[in-house]
């Protein structure tokens, strides 16, 4: 039985899209602790150089990704999410590789992201694409519940 997996370009604030993040949001605070209300807002992942994605299994929206500039050449992944029952089906490595395109196709040569060390399938999934864990940078660099990760990107 193939599983189809679509991911395609969308709207941060569609209806699908605010859920998702909010189911993320909800998962992180039962791993982590209390992280209040989400603080997402669709602003987050617009403008030139950003872009956010839907992922769906059989036409129903059950992930979501983006990437958010940095500086020229390096945009940092952010907000990757696939609900619980789609995951270990292809759909976090399909979102990434959209991503990734996506990534290229606005020049840039390198991605960065930040997840959490109770997040071990989200690690299994970033090493398994090529992500190599680096330093904590920027508002991770104190945070010893964070790791993060950066990938180089090869044209085309």
């Amino acid at each position: 039985m193939s599983v189809l997996v679509s991911v395609e370009l969308a709207d941060p604030a569609s209806p699908e899209g605010v859920l998702l993040v909010q189911h993320l949001w909800e998962e992180l605070g039962s791993l982590y602790g209390n992280t209040g209300p989400c603080q997402f807002t669709p602003a987050d992942v617009s403008g030139p150089g950003a872009a956010f994605v839907l992922a769906r299994l059989d036409r129903q929206a059950v992930g979501c990704g983006a990437i958010k500039p940095v500086e020229p050449g390096l945009a940092e992944v952010k907000r990757t999410f696939v609900e619980p029952a789609a995951r270990r089906q292809g759909v976090g490595r399909e979102i990434l590789r959209v991503l990734e395109r996506i990534a290229r196709e606005l020049g840039c040569v390198a991605l960065r992201l930040e997840t959490g060390i109770r997040q071990p399938g989200a690690i299994r999934l970033y090493e398994t694409c090529g992500y190599k864990q680096i330093k904590r940078y920027g508002a991770y660099a104190a945070d010893p519940l964070s790791c993060c990760f950066e990938k180089l990107l090869t044209p085309g």
